[in-house]
């Protein structure tokens, strides 16, 4: 049977009043039109394209839209209420009908109801605490920077970026993570992973990387056609003295704070890698995602600052502020300036030019520096407290890593991770095991592990997420034989 796509949309002859919603239609294109329309209003009922108490388009508006006359849509409606599929009140239209019983699939016979997926407590270490983004600050700075900024600033962007913020951020970055750049140096991008691509599309031959890392990263590199090699690693870190043994041409590290396992790059694997890119003519690409964030004493300073000339370094505001600005930074060595200018392209496409004015108007006022130092006093507090919960509730789990960042390890009795992960969701748990960290080539054994985001639920509910985690974490050895 032949069908036709058709979308009511506003129509300039009828009043603002009598329009209706935007709505597609799925209509045969011979036969009865009002059984026609019938059938594809309650095909996108029983879809759940049309959610119950949706309004539908008056008889107007929609019948000019379709081509067919006005009482055959009156009539439509109306068999649709007795029906039960609709609803009609004077004064609030027709709508769809809440209905007690889902309509049966097609398919299947069963009744239609969308995929279940219950969380009550989210754990999982994606984002900071929305609900701490300093909004009333971020408005004040966003009016600053508005009123401030050159009309230049309206236009096509640079693809270097704004030079309001990258001559913030050299200021920022030397001073807080020591960090040695300037802002010719500074290039803008979108975030961590927009960075990385760039990087992965200048740089030649294998690129070492931590046997525990983001799968998406991986992702990336592979994407871009580059072999990645697995590094161990360990409570320090990764062993960057494996690397002259290897073909890489670049390794990407997480040297304040490996993630996920939490540990270090202990000062003489620093020195190793460093030495390495100097002896090879190697890059270093130094993912500093949280390195503002540590709690028992001050944060060691980026790999970066021991030689500008051999290290990439990129951050962004994902974790301080929140991953939704997409903003982030790479401070580069001279030589890969022009490269990576020319793999992002002649105009700014990925970051807002108001985001960018307004960002570095909040580092310049101090906000982020407040921000930041607010943000500390409650992710340490959630942190001492998950360390606390486990040693009263849960004794025999370790919380691994140092104390830093937004998310922590907890090691788990070998052969329990999934086990443990599925008593997570019947909690209503959303949390991450360690495994899919893990590289596939990996050279260590396979640690059991939950990744646990203490940064991301709102305050009232981290004290409930943990009651939960403890009901779902598996019982000491010698009770489960």
């Amino acid at each position: 049977m032949a069908e036709a796509w058709v979308n009511s949309r506003r129509s300039p002859e009828l009043p603002e009043s009598d329009q209706g919603v935007d709505l597609h239609l799925e209509l045969a294109r011979a036969g009865n039109r009002r059984s026609a329309l019938m059938a594809a209003l309650r095909e996108a009922i029983r879809s759940g394209r049309l959610a119950p108490g949706t309004r539908l388009p008056p008889y107007r508006s929609l019948a000019m839209d379709l081509g067919i006359a006005r009482n055959t849509v009156a009539a439509a409606y109306a068999e649709l209420v007795e029906e039960g599929w609709l609803t009609a009140r004077q004064g609030s239209g027709t709508r769809v009908a809440q209905r007690a019983v889902p309509a049966p699939d097609e398919r299947t016979g069963r009744p239609y109801r969308p995929a279940p997926r219950r969380v009550s407590h989210d754990l999982q270490p994606s984002s900071p605490n929305a609900a701490a983004f300093p909004r009333t600050a971020w408005i004040a700075s966003t009016r600053r920077a508005l009123s401030a900024a050159p009309n230049d600033a309206f236009g096509v962007g640079d693809p270097r970026g704004r030079l309001e913020l990258r001559t913030a951020l050299a200021e920022y970055l030397t001073r807080a993570r020591g960090v040695r750049t300037e802002p010719d140096r500074i290039i803008i991008c979108s975030g961590f992973a927009h960075g990385l691509r760039l990087m992965a599309s200048v740089l030649d031959g294998p690129i070492a990387m931590e046997a525990y890392g983001l799968g998406f990263y991986r992702d990336i590199l592979h994407g871009a056609g580059q072999h990645t090699i697995p590094l161990t690693v360990d409570s320090h870190g990764a062993h960057t003295g494996e690397l002259p043994a290897t073909d890489a041409r670049a390794v990407l590290l997480t040297p304040a704070h490996q993630y996920p396992t939490g540990g270090p790059l202990h000062p003489e694997r620093r020195a190793a890698v460093i030495d390495w890119a100097r002896s090879t003519g190697s890059v270093i690409l130094e993912d500093d995602y949280d390195g503002e964030f540590r709690y028992d004493r001050q944060p060691v300073g980026a790999l970066q600052g021991l030689d500008p000339d051999r290290v990439v370094y990129l951050g962004s505001v994902s974790k301080s502020l929140s991953p939704a600005l997409r903003v982030g930074w790479m401070a580069l060595p001279a030589r890969l300036i022009d490269n990576v200018l020319s793999a992002k392209g002649a105009r700014e496409m990925q970051c807002s030019a108001i985001d960018q004015l307004t960002l570095a108007d909040f580092f310049t006022s101090g906000a982020y520096d407040r921000h930041l130092r607010r943000t500390r006093i409650t992710y340490r507090r959630r942190r001492a407290q998950l360390v606390h919960t486990l040693a009263t509730r849960a004794p025999h789990i370790r919380v691994s890593g140092i104390a830093a960042g937004l998310h922590a390890v907890l090691e788990l009795p070998s052969g329990t991770e999934d086990s443990t992960l599925h008593a997570a969701r019947r909690q209503g748990l959303a949390l991450d095991g360690l495994t899919p960290y893990r590289h596939p080539a990996g050279p260590m054994p396979t640690r059991d592990g939950l990744v646990i985001g203490y940064g991301t639920p709102a305050d009232h509910a981290f004290t409930p997420a943990l009651e939960a985690l403890c009901l779902a974490l598996p019982d000491p050895p010698e009770t489960r034989k």
